[in-house]
């Protein structure tokens, strides 16, 4: 493709041709792979716990159930989402196969084994039919996507009619001083963490920058609207620093 015809994203603050984000991606999560549980409770103080549960409190996981998990990594979700729906079936899909992998090892893995399945795939080409699932969902996750528009679109499709997406993403907090309180925190302490704990600094530093190049809550519903879903809306999280948008294939 000619250099001035290509088209470019971002990976943090970077500008990239749009063709090395994946694999720059995959790089990163399988970089952080063996940590990323750990470091997700020490990032959040544990609150990444909370919003997970509340994400359950809104999604109302139902018996006999199909959820399709996208960027599902280590199956936090689908963990939840089984323990909540009693007989339901899980599809963790990520783009790292090294997440996957820690996955497996978790005890809930073992426990869960005959509902779930693993999945190597690509949030912008899922390979699965149309109306295959029952509930979507995607956490921390769409940010990284280099296209989420069309993530979204995908999303639609795999929905059964009825069906239900739900996005967990930090998102951005409404009040200018906060915001900045909290970026301090983000860029000062979050990557130093990363390099303690994960012996990676770059990894961490790249998932603070991709938080702030994601949309705002009203842009991002728009995205949502935009993929075909009704009854769209969303609710912050601590105040914006986290928010779970919702829609319906109607």
């Amino acid at each position: 493709m000619d250099q001035q015809n290509a088209k470019t994203t971002h990976f943090g603050f970077q500008d990239i041709p749009e063709e090395e984000k994946a694999g720059r991606v995959r790089g990163v999560f399988g970089s952080v792979a063996s940590k990323y549980d750990i470091m997700n409770d020490v990032m959040s103080v544990g609150i990444h716990r909370l919003w997970k549960d509340a994400m359950m409190d809104w999604l109302a996981p139902r018996p006999g159930t199909r959820l399709l998990d996208v960027a599902g990594g280590t199956g936090d979700i689908s963990f939840r989402y089984l323990a909540r729906a009693g007989n339901a079936h899980a599809t963790v899909l990520d783009l790292t196969e090294p997440m996957l992998i820690e996955g497996r090892k978790r005890a809930e893995a073992t426990q869960q084994a005959n509902q779930l399945d693993w999945v190597v795939g690509d949030a912008m080409a899922l390979p699965f039919e149309d109306n295959s699932f029952d509930v979507y969902t995607i956490s921390f996750g769409i940010r990284n996507v280099t296209r989420p528009q069309e993530a979204l679109n995908e999303a639609y499709r795999v929905l059964r009619p009825g069906g239900r997406l739900m996005v967990l993403e930090f998102s951005q907090i409404p009040n200018e001083m906060m915001q900045k309180a909290y970026d301090l925190y983000s860029f000062n302490i979050i990557p130093r963490m990363g390099q303690l704990i994960a012996n990676d600094r770059d990894s961490y530093q790249y998932l603070v920058e991709s938080i702030r190049k994601f949309p705002d809550q009203d842009t991002f519903l728009g995205m949502v609207r935009k993929a075909g879903f009704g009854n769209a809306k969303y609710r912050n999280l601590s105040l914006g620093i986290a928010c779970l948008h919702s829609g319906w294939k109607l």
